[in-house]
């Protein structure tokens, strides 16, 4: 059939091109052409893509806010999950704000945090100080149990990690009866007074005699301690004695006095280092505390203490003889006590006739 209205249609095409035009011509400047006026210059850019919503990622394994949440609060592994997208909008409370998740992370603390000197070593931690910011591994030494037994001089604590089982080794025997009146050890005041030693008498010969009752401090096992340098030391006093009991054979006392004063290592057997004015005369209480009176000839015991003197043991060279001691008679100055080494008597004599000399050091 044709159709009924060609001319109108064909008037409202022209009419719509006109207003077109028309619209072009006041957007555009004045020095255009009739004919660009009657060409259309809109020019609309095409976008980067289509116009259809793609399709959600399905594998970007990342973790969730949350994941790094629990991280920081906790120390949770955590794990990367895949995108889902979300059935609806969240809800309140389903996630952590930034805000939330920084109040957990640590800052820089150069005053209280951590350096590798601070931790064990070999034991990782996470450094708080602006310097050593992030993972750090210890250089702490491990000391472990560290046993510290006391000596005459402080010790320096070794620096490092201890595990808590070391100690300060102590002895049974640090108490006050022990430690010599008037001197403080480790805090322990000493009651100890001087005591006399035994006669070493164990024969008695009547009731009450010295022999029954056997009264005096005890004397140490062994008495004696010998040594390779040609000294022996009493157990009993501390003293140190001349292992060569007759090296200078008799001489007056003056002279008895310079050859004790004048002894040093490399003479009478000694090896000990000593050198001038380290050895003396002993004084008679001192001469006379060698004496054994549970034996004679000579009145002096054997290194256990438990018997009588035999050559070497521990004395060498000893003399059924007087022997000259440092004190002089105050009843009679010209002469000087003297210990008798037969029978373990005292006696004086004057001091220009010669008799024994047994050096001795060591002593309060």
């Amino acid at each position: 059939m044709r159709n009924k209205y060609p001319s109108v249609v064909i008037v409202l095409a022209i009419l719509f091109a006109v207003l077109a035009a028309s619209a072009v011509s006041r957007a555009a400047p004045s020095d255009r052409s009739q004919g660009d006026l009657l060409r259309p210059s809109l020019k609309l850019k095409p976008l980067a893509g289509g116009l259809e919503p793609g399709a959600p990622p399905t594998s970007t394994y990342l973790f969730t806010l949350e994941d790094i949440y629990h991280r920081l609060a906790s120390g949770a592994v955590g794990a990367q999950s895949t995108f889902a997208e979300p059935p609806r909008r969240p809800t309140t409370g389903t996630g952590r704000t930034l805000n939330e998740i920084m109040a957990l992370a640590p800052a820089a603390d150069d005053v209280h945090g951590a350096v590798a000197a601070d931790v064990l070593t070999g034991t990782t931690v996470w450094g708080l100080t602006s310097g050593a910011w992030g993972e750090l591994t210890g250089t702490m030494p491990d000391r472990g149990s560290v046993v510290i037994i006391p000596t005459t001089v402080s010790q320096t604590i070794a620096t490092g990690y201890h595990n808590g089982s070391g100690y300060v080794q102590g002895d049974p025997d640090l108490i006050a009866g022990n430690v010599k009146y008037g001197v403080t050890l480790f805090g322990i005041t000493g009651t100890l007074v001087g005591s006399v030693l035994k006669t070493g008498q164990t024969i008695s010969f009547t009731l009450g005699d010295d022999g029954d009752l056997e009264r005096g401090a005890a004397w140490p096992s062994p008495r004696f301690i010998t040594s390779t340098t040609g000294v022996v030391t009493d157990t009993a006093t501390g003293l140190v004695w001349l292992q060569n009991a007759s090296c200078y054979g008799g001489q007056t006392r003056g002279n008895a006095l310079a050859a004790a004063n004048g002894l040093n290592s490399g003479e009478c057997g000694l090896s000990d280092g000593s050198v001038e004015g380290d050895w003396r005369l002993p004084n008679v209480r001192e001469l006379h505390s060698l004496i054994h009176y549970g034996v004679f000839a000579p009145a002096l015991p054997n290194a256990a203490g438990t018997g009588k003197w035999s050559e070497g043991d521990p004395f060498t060279g000893v003399q059924l003889a007087l022997y000259w001691s440092s004190a002089t008679h105050m009843g009679y100055t010209p002469n000087a006590w003297l210990v008798g080494l037969t029978l373990g008597d005292m006696t004086s004599d004057n001091k220009m006739i010669s008799h024994y000399v047994w050096p001795v050091r060591g002593g309060q």
